[in-house]
């Protein structure tokens, strides 16, 4: 099992073994803004999970998403909400509070986001980086992933943030991209979503072609073609 700090307690590295999370870890948020979520502001932790896509079929989809990508999709989101709400649970039953943060939710429309970044957990972390196409990449999977998180005021052992990328001179993901969304710039913590990705021609590009999967949601050509996922 791949744990980003190895000091957790025996309950929580339990409970993610047994539910097969084999990478996860827990990012320190104190002092982290969480824009328009105010009601998560009092949790200054959260436990951070990758939860992998099937290699085969993330693979399948260099060329555009297929059926089998989006019920793929579907089942990660719903078996990651449902091991969130498990977890806490658990965390409640110890007497501190939690609170899941769901899957794959778009709660601003217009700004194209939710209320917080899953990425922006994982990468504190220490569970990954992210890439060029704005999406994180482990090194045991790649990006072939989709983020868990559940916040808690529960004080755990953190993981060290990972603050620069991998990534290099590669530029594969840009290359890819149909939308042309991408702008080759390499992330650092701190940096604008903007700076690397036009949310809107990647959302324009998705509505105008895939609607049918998930209502023009999905895409994954930009993660499906990422040499940290094809080597796996």
């Amino acid at each position: 099992m791949q744990v980003m700090n190895s000091n957790h307690p025996d309950w929580l590295t339990s409970f993610m073994k047994c539910h097969g999370i084999t990478l996860w870890g827990v990012a320190d948020l104190r002092g982290i803004i969480i824009p328009s979520a105010d009601k998560k502001s009092s949790f200054d932790y959260a436990i951070s999970w990758a939860f992998p896509m099937n290699p085969e079929i993330m693979k399948s989809i260099q060329t555009g998403p297929n059926r089998n990508y989006a019920d793929e999709y579907a089942r990660a989101n719903a078996s990651i909400n449902g091991l969130a709400n498990a977890l806490v649970a658990k965390i409640k039953n110890r007497g501190c509070n939690a609170l899941m943060l769901p899957a794959s939710v778009r709660t601003d429309n217009e700004n194209i986001k939710g209320d917080f970044p899953h990425k922006t957990a994982a990468t504190r972390a220490g569970v990954g980086w992210i890439g060029k196409h704005c999406q994180l990449i482990t090194r045991k999977y790649g990006p072939w992933v989709r983020l868990g998180t559940v916040f808690t005021d529960m004080k755990l052992p953190c993981g060290s943030p990972l603050e620069k990328e991998f990534c290099g001179r590669c530029t594969t993901c840009i290359d890819a991209c149909p939308a042309g969304a991408l702008t080759g710039k390499a992330w650092e913590p701190g940096i604008q979503r903007e700076e690397i990705l036009d949310v809107f021609a990647c959302d324009r590009w998705k509505k105008e072609h895939y609607m049918h999967f998930h209502k023009g949601h999905n895409c994954g050509i930009c993660s499906s073609v990422c040499p940290y996922g094809l080597k796996i």
